[in-house]
């Protein structure tokens, strides 16, 4: 295999692997003792930095150079 396929294959599981754990964890604050208002601002950290890391998946190994 191909440097760059290796490189899309690796960077979109990471970036998968990433998503899930960071979504789960404030699943998890969210639905215990902090509850929804306590979860809030890390839902919204969360939501604010995952668009950052698929932009730079997509920057890295899908663009165009």
């Amino acid at each position: 295999m191909s440097k760059a396929i290796l490189e899309k294959i690796f960077g979109i599981f990471g970036a998968f692997l990433i998503s899930g754990f960071v979504l789960g964890l404030a699943e998890s604050i969210s639905s215990g003792a902090a509850g929804f208002w306590g979860g809030l601002p890390f839902w919204v950290i969360c939501l604010t930095v995952l668009p950052l890391v698929f932009y730079d998946l997509w920057d890295t190994c899908f663009r165009r150079k």
